[in-house]
């Protein structure tokens, strides 16, 4: 009697143990009433980290800023759809009024400044003590409001003087796709120019001094987005 009694216990914790301890290969279990219960794996957390490195990069760049009354309004689309950029600012610009506030706003919200010169200059058409000291004011007036050197430029009109390098170690910013933003203030027309045109690692050309290429930029976020596309600062694209 006592063996027999010793059976049916261990025959009891055995059914116990193949009810409280879920088989590790199972994608989904069930609840009392029959319903499956899908289970997130951690794998599955990874699967998606991978997904979004497996993401085409592009960056979105702005040049000429900033500006009191718009480049405000375009960090706030920025930080509502969590998209960095990259800012290339005119010193002159960033002296105006209260805009180093903004300046500090931009850096302080992960996105990329770099410089564009004092007074926008075409620096292969000055000397080249001139350009330096162009280039230099700017970095100053960033560095003191951002505490960090500035590493990126963008020489206006694309001109860049291969001999500055020596002088000034920053390192210049082209562009990929241009839409030509300035001379239109048709939002539609800046859209479709880039993202018919936009292919992966491409450097987007738009300038926060104007209200029509803002809202387009918004716009092109969202598009470009939805068809898979990472918005990263171009020292991302550039570094790797």
């Amino acid at each position: 009697m006592k063996k027999w009694m010793q059976g049916i216990a261990l025959v009891y914790v055995l059914l116990l143990l193949g009810i409280c301890v879920p088989r590790a290969d199972l994608g989904n279990a069930q609840n009392d009433a029959g319903e499956a219960l899908y289970l997130i794996r951690p794998k599955d957390k990874k699967e998606e980290a991978e997904k979004k490195l497996e993401q085409p990069k592009i960056a979105l760049t702005f040049d000429d800023g900033p500006n009191a009354q718009f480049t405000p309004f375009l960090l706030d689309g920025l930080k509502e759809r969590n998209v960095k950029a990259t800012f290339f600012l005119i010193g002159k610009n960033i002296e105006a009024g209260s805009n180093a506030e903004i300046v500090k706003r931009e850096w302080e919200e992960g996105h990329l400044v770099g410089n564009h010169t004092y007074n926008h200059v075409e620096i292969t058409r000055v000397s080249n003590d001139t350009a330096y000291r162009e280039i230099k004011a700017t970095n100053d007036l960033i560095q003191g409001i951002t505490g960090q050197p500035v590493e990126y430029m963008r020489p206006p009109f694309g001109l860049w003087q291969k001999k500055l390098e020596q002088k000034i170690h920053v390192l210049p910013v082209m562009w990929t796709v241009d839409p030509l933003d300035w001379a239109t203030e048709n939002e539609d027309e800046i859209v479709n120019k880039v993202v018919t045109e936009v292919e992966e690692n491409d450097i987007i050309l738009l300038h926060d001094c104007y209200k029509s290429s803002v809202r387009a930029a918004l716009r092109i976020v969202d598009l470009l987005e939805a068809k898979g596309y990472q918005f990263v600062t171009v020292d991302e694209l550039l570094l790797e």
